[in-house]
C-alpha cells in the first residue's frame, strides 16, 4: 500500500517527543504557562514582601556599605527563594515533610546568627560615635560575593519558605492545575524574580538612605536602628 505524504507527516508529528507544548495544545500550553509565570510571581511576592530580618540587614547593608554589597545580599535571598521553590516543584510533599524535623533547629541557628550581627553592628557604631579615631570594623560581609553568600545561607536557615512553596505547588495540583516540565520551569524563575526585584529595591532604598544620612551622626542612626531592629526580629525568630 502507497503511503501519502499526509500520512507520514501525521506518523512524524505523533513520534515528536512531547514537551507538553506540542501540536493543537500549543494554546492550552500557553495558557497553563502564563498561569504559571503569574502563580510564581504571586508566590515571590508574597514570601519576599513581608519584611523581616534578612531585608532589614539588605537596607543596613546598602546603607553602610555599598550599594554592590547590598545587591549582593538581595541576590543571595533571591537565589535561596528560587532554589527552595525548584526544590518544591521537584519534591513537594515528600520535601517538606523531610523539612520539618529539622525546622525549629535551623530556625534557632539562623536567629543566633542575626542577633549576633545586630549586636555587632550596633558596638561597633557606638564604640565609633564615642572614638571617632577608633577604626570601625569592617563587616564580615562587606563584599558582593561575600554578601551574597553570606545571606543566600542565613536565608537557607529558614525552611518555612520550601514548607510554603511545597504547600502552593499541592494546592494547584489538587485543584486540577496542568503542569510540565515548561510550567515548572517557569514558576521557579517567576519566584526568582520577584524576589530579587523587591529585594533590589530594598537594596536601593538602603542606599539612598546610606546616602541621605552620611554624616557621622546620620551612621549611628543607620547603625543603632538597624541594630535594633534586626535584633528584635531575630529574637521574634528565636521564640517562633
Amino acid at each position: 500500500m502507497a503511503i501519502t505524504s499526509a500520512q507520514t507527516a501525521a506518523g512524524a508529528e505523533n513520534t515528536a517527543p512531547n514537551f507538553g507544548c506540542a501540536g493543537n495544545l500549543r494554546l492550552a500550553c500557553s495558557r497553563f504557562v502564563t498561569d504559571a509565570l503569574i502563580s510564581g510571581l504571586l508566590a515571590g511576592y508574597g514570601v519576599a514582601i513581608p519584611v523581616g530580618a534578612i531585608g532589614v540587614l539588605i537596607i543596613s547593608l546598602s546603607a553602610r556599605e555599598s550599594l554592590r554589597v547590598g545587591v549582593g545580599a538581595a541576590l543571595g535571598v533571591a537565589t535561596a527563594d528560587g532554589l527552595y521553590a525548584l526544590v518544591a516543584v521537584l519534591g513537594g510533599a515528600a520535601v517538606a515533610g523531610l523539612v520539618r524535623p529539622i525546622a525549629t533547629p535551623l530556625r534557632i541557628v539562623a536567629g543566633v546568627v542575626l542577633l549576633g550581627l545586630a549586636v555587632q553592628i550596633g558596638v561597633a557604631a557606638w564604640r565609633h560615635s564615642r572614638d571617632p579615631s577608633r577604626e570601625v570594623p569592617r563587616s564580615k560581609l562587606r563584599t558582593g560575593p561575600r554578601a551574597f553568600l553570606g545571606v543566600l545561607g542565613l536565608t537557607i536557615l529558614n525552611p518555612a519558605t520550601i514548607i510554603y512553596f511545597a504547600a502552593l505547588v499541592l494546592g494547584q495540583k489538587a485543584g486540577g492545575t496542568t503542569s510540565s516540565l515548561a510550567t515548572e520551569l517557569v514558576f521557579v524563575v517567576a519566584v526568582f524574580a520577584a524576589s530579587a526585584s523587591w529585594q533590589l529595591l530594598l537594596a536601593i532604598g538602603g542606599s539612598t538612605l546610606g546616602r541621605t544620612l552620611s554624616g557621622p551622626r546620620g551612621k549611628l542612626i543607620t547603625a543603632m536602628v538597624s541594630s535594633v531592629v534586626i535584633a528584635v526580629l531575630a529574637i521574634e525568630t528565636l521564640i517562633g
